[in-house]
C-alpha cells in the first residue's frame, strides 16, 4: 500500500490537473443542462436526471474499496511486468497512444461479446445524446475493464503512467457527447469528434459497431470500423430500456442474460447467450424464426 501511495504522490500535480479539466467538463455540462431546459424549453429531462444519478452512484462506488479494484489490479500484475519503461517526458505520448490502442480493443470486446456488452449498453442506451450521456456508465465496469489494461503493465509501463493515459483518453471524450457541434472536416478522419461519435451511438443498422476509437479514428481506419455521417443518428439500442430508474438500466441486460441462459437447452446454448455477440440465438432457434418469417 505504500508503493501505491508513493507512486501517487509523485503524480500528484498531474492529477490536480486532471481533476481541473474534469472540472471544467462538469462546468460545461451543467451549463448544456440549463440551456437545453431553459433556454430551448424542453419538457422532458428524465434520461438526464437518470444520467446524473448513475454518475453520482459512480462516485460514490469510486471513493469506496471497491474504487480501489481498477487500481489494486493493474499494481498486483506490475510485480510480472517482462519490460520496465522507466517514466520520462518523452514516454509520455507512447503511454497515451497505447493506453488508446488498448481501448479500442476494450471497447470493441464490449460490443461483441454479450456479458460484456452487459455493462457496456447502459452508455448506449439513452435515446438522448447530450454531454450528459458522458456520463451514463455502469456502477460494474470498473472492477472488469482493468484487465484489458493488464498488457500496458506487462509491457513496462508504470502502472500511474498507465493509469493517467486512460484518464486522458476517457476525459477527451467528455465533449463529443453532443448534437451542437456538426462535422469537422478533416478531422473526423482523425480524430474521435462528435459527429464520429454520434455514429457510434446509433441504433440504425449501418451504424452499429462502428468508431470504437478513444481519441484517434486511426485504428477504426484500419481495422475497417470506422463510419462517417450520413443520415441521422436514432440514438439508443435495438431494444430500449423504457425506464429512467438507474437501477433497471444497470442490470436489466444481466436479468435477460440471466433468464435466457436459465431456459437454454444446452451447454453450448448457454455459453452463446453469454459469450457471443449481442443477439446470438441458437442455429435451431434462428431457423425456426427464419421459417416462421418466409410463410
Amino acid at each position: 500500500m505504500d508503493d501505491i501511495e508513493q507512486q501517487f504522490e509523485a503524480f500528484a500535480g498531474t492529477f490536480a490537473v486532471l481533476e481541473l479539466v474534469g472540472l471544467a467538463f462538469l462546468v460545461l455540462i451543467l451549463g448544456e443542462t440549463v440551456w437545453d431546459i431553459c433556454i430551448k424549453n424542453r419538457t422532458s429531462y428524465g434520461e438526464t436526471i437518470a444520467n446524473f444519478i448513475i454518475a453520482a452512484g459512480n462516485s460514490l462506488l469510486d471513493r469506496t474499496v471497491y474504487g480501489l479494484v481498477f487500481v489494486l489490479g493493474l499494481f498486483i500484475t506490475q510485480d510480472y511486468a517482462f519490460f520496465e519503461i522507466r517514466t520520462a517526458w518523452w514516454n509520455w505520448i507512447l503511454a497515451i497512444v497505447a493506453a488508446d490502442f488498448t481501448y479500442y480493443w476494450m471497447h470493441r470486446a464490449e460490443h461483441e461479446i454479450r456479458i460484456l456488452w452487459a455493462y457496456h449498453s447502459i452508455h448506449h442506451s439513452s435515446p438522448e445524446f447530450n454531454l450528459t450521456t458522458g456520463l451514463r456508465l455502469a456502477w460494474i465496469e470498473g472492477a472488469i475493464e482493468w484487465i484489458f489494461f493488464v498488457p500496458m503493465i506487462l509491457l513496462g509501463f508504470g502502472t500511474v503512467q498507465t493509469i493517467i493515459a486512460l484518464a486522458i483518453v476517457v476525459i477527451y471524450q467528455t465533449w463529443i457527447h453532443t448534437e451542437k457541434i456538426g462535422k469537422l472536416g478533416w478531422l473526423d478522419r482523425v480524430f474521435n469528434t462528435p459527429s464520429v461519435h454520434r455514429v457510434h451511438h446509433g441504433s440504425n443498422k449501418q451504424y452499429h459497431d462502428k468508431n470504437y476509437g478513444g481519441i484517434l479514428m486511426l485504428w477504426d481506419r484500419f481495422f475497417g470500423t470506422y463510419k462517417s455521417e450520413q443520415e441521422a443518428v436514432i440514438y439508443g439500442i435495438t431494444t430500449p430500456v423504457g425506464t429512467w430508474n438507474p437501477l433497471i438500466i444497470n442490470f436489466h441486460e444481466f436479468g435477460k442474460i440471466f433468464k435466457e441462459v436459465k431456459h437454454s437447452k444446452s451447454v453450448s446454448d448457454a455459453f452463446g447467450y453469454v459469450c457471443k455477440r449481442p443477439g446470438w440465438k441458437p442455429e435451431a432457434d434462428t431457423n425456426k424464426t427464419e421459417s416462421l418469417g418466409s410463410d
